[in-house]
């Protein structure tokens, strides 16, 4: 989604279709209260159980942040608002109800790409772009400035390369990604 409406394809009958798919099923639910029953939130339970997948509300936040704001409905404000809020009581990378937990460790290692995977230099990247600038974000924030080497570049920690015909960078290495994003994130922060 995020790609085709970058692509210039928001217009297109079957980006639209996947646009309101995320507007309708999309949960950004904390594990308080039932999980909703019947299709599709009964197929795959990791995702779809009492507490929402992360990941996977990463990319639906990120595919509609891709919408130009003057062609946002008011159904996709308000999923984009309530997927902030989902990340944001998370303090990003934190479980919501032990702040003291990093959700998945391995969000704190800087990647790209990071196909269906995510960091906590994604996220930031997506609720800096919504125009958030909350307390909340402000360790991921420090965590990722703490990353920078001394010329303020950020290295590779996190990679597919491995599974790509040519890598992308080196991991361990400067990447020009991972600090093109960085940096980005850092100035609107």
């Amino acid at each position: 989604m995020w790609s085709l409406i970058r692509l210039g394809m928001l217009d297109d009958p079957r980006v639209q279709r996947g646009v309101e798919w995320i507007t309708t099923y999309q949960r950004f639910d904390d594990g308080e209260g039932e999980a909703p029953i019947g299709w599709p939130y009964d197929r795959w339970e990791m995702c779809w159980g009492r507490h929402t997948c992360h990941m996977g509300a990463v990319k639906a936040l990120k595919a509609l942040a891709a919408i130009p704001p003057d062609r946002r409905s008011p159904e996709v404000e308000r999923t984009l608002a309530s997927g902030a809020e989902f990340m944001l009581r998370h303090h990003v990378h934190k479980r919501s109800h032990d702040l003291a937990k990093v959700s998945k460790p391995g969000w704190r290692h800087l990647g790209f790409p990071l196909m269906y995977q995510t960091d906590i230099l994604e996220i930031l990247g997506i609720l800096t772009e919504l125009g958030y600038r909350d307390e909340r974000m402000q360790e991921a924030i420090r965590l990722v400035a703490g990353k920078a080497d001394t010329h303020s570049r950020w290295n590779l920690e996190s990679t597919f390369n491995d599974r790509f015909i040519v890598p992308i960078e080196a991991k361990g290495e400067p990447s020009r990604w991972v600090t093109l994003q960085a940096l980005r994130v850092l100035k609107a922060a």
